[in-house]
């Protein structure tokens, strides 16, 4: 199991009809600040600034098609040759990462197959290797490529 280390960042909050927001760097725009955004832009900036990720090649919530049903990943990276290399579901603080999470990020993996899934919850991660149809967890983030 990991457990990041979040960067200091300052991020841009605000309040906006009685809810708040915060602004989401890689979509540019105000989204809802929830327990699992806050992980999620969290998660974006420990990539980003403590393993150097490019921001470039990082996607936020976008949307895949399984078993004819829309879905929303919460983070894709990209490798340098721009084909995808890992995904990241995140989740809540309060949520553990248990089985449900893994097979959730296990079925997006059958929409958008990539060589690393991570699973956080902010105060832990998995990071599991996919490679000829087994899975190993690791113990470190893999270098970008």
């Amino acid at each position: 199991m990991l457990h990041p280390s979040y960067p200091q960042h300052p991020f841009r909050i605000r309040e906006q009809t009685g809810a708040h927001q915060i602004f989401c760097e890689a979509r540019k725009k105000w989204v809802r600040l929830t327990p699992e955004e806050w992980v999620r832009q969290n998660t974006y900036q420990w990539l980003v600034q403590t393993h150097l990720f490019p921001a470039a090649l990082i996607a936020l919530e976008k949307e895949i098609e399984l078993s004819g049903m829309k879905k929303r990943f919460d983070m894709l990276v990209y490798s340098k040759d721009h084909l995808p290399w890992m995904m990241i579901e995140c989740k809540q603080q309060s949520q553990p990462l248990n089985e449900r999470v893994l097979l959730q990020a296990l079925r997006y993996n059958i929409a958008l197959p990539v060589p690393f899934l991570l699973l956080t919850n902010g105060a832990e991660a998995c990071l599991i290797e996919l490679t000829e149809g087994t899975w190993k967890v690791l113990p470190e983030m893999p270098l970008h490529i």
